[in-house]
């Protein structure tokens, strides 16, 4: 079986409004459900190669404190 995490996330939430993106990465968070996180992890990486070095630095402080509590 051929299964494409990415093409398959992408497809499920393209058409989605900025809400609607909200929304389902809320509830992927709030569900803390393990099979959820691969789709995150999809989401961060667009989120992360659309970004600039900047924004970059900004996410890995944030990271960086988040992991510190």
């Amino acid at each position: 079986m051929d299964l494409n995490i990415r093409k398959t996330v992408i497809h499920n939430v393209k058409e989605n409004s900025p809400q609607e993106l909200e929304s389902t990465i809320v509830d992927s968070i709030e569900r803390q459900e393990e099979h959820l996180l691969p789709g995150l992890g999809v989401l961060f990486e667009l989120i992360w190669e659309k970004s600039s070095k900047e924004d970059r630095d900004h996410m890995i402080s944030t990271l960086e404190g988040g992991l510190a509590q």
